[in-house]
């Protein structure tokens, strides 16, 4: 009777070994192949999801949970003593600079310093009555990339709490600031 406890505790525990490996194995295999079908490479690592002469790979799934995913700066809209304009999500006053005649950025220096961009890591994503059709991006000079509206680079006063507009229609820096309405044009 004991010799039989002894094969019966050993195989037990040889036995939960034995079905944790394979989970392990099957699961390994499930996710590559997971990870082939979503992503869609070829043996060789080759994309094919776009068959075109410029395919791009996607980048690897995030290892870490906490892998924070880029996301677009949201515009949206709040009521001023200028009418409806555009604010961040954070109730910052948004304004353009009359110098800028098209979305190629000429705000740098000490004028990015008290002027600074709104900037995005994504997407920029419309709430309010922004229209998101008059969203865009535009690079700057140093890579990074800043909100346009209606063309227009768009920025903020550096002096400004949440919810103060201070500065539509001053004059700095060579040229007049507005805040600028939902239908693309600046405040009168």
């Amino acid at each position: 009777m004991n010799t039989y406890r002894k094969l019966e505790s050993g195989f037990g525990a040889v036995g939960i070994i034995t079905v944790v490996v394979i989970v392990a194995l099957v699961g390994g295999l499930g996710w590559l192949a997971y990870d082939n079908f979503v992503n869609k490479v070829d043996d060789t690592g080759n994309d094919t999801k776009n068959n075109s002469q410029t395919s791009q790979k996607s980048p690897a799934p995030s290892s870490s949970p906490e892998a924070k995913q880029a996301t677009g700066t949201v515009i949206t809209t709040g009521d001023s003593e200028f009418g409806t304009m555009l604010f961040n999500e954070d109730n910052q006053a948004i304004y353009i600079w009359e110098v800028e005649k098209t979305e190629k950025p000429l705000c740098y220096e000490d004028c990015e310093a008290a002027w600074p961009p709104v900037l995005t890591d994504g997407e920029p994503q419309a709430d309010g009555a922004v229209k998101s059709d008059l969203l865009g991006t535009t690079e700057r000079g140093d890579g990074k990339t800043q909100v346009t509206y209606n063309g227009h680079p768009l920025y903020y006063y550096a002096h400004e709490a949440p919810g103060e507009v201070k500065c539509h229609n001053i004059s700095t820096h060579g040229g007049l600031w507005w805040v600028i309405q939902p239908n693309g044009n600046r405040a009168s």
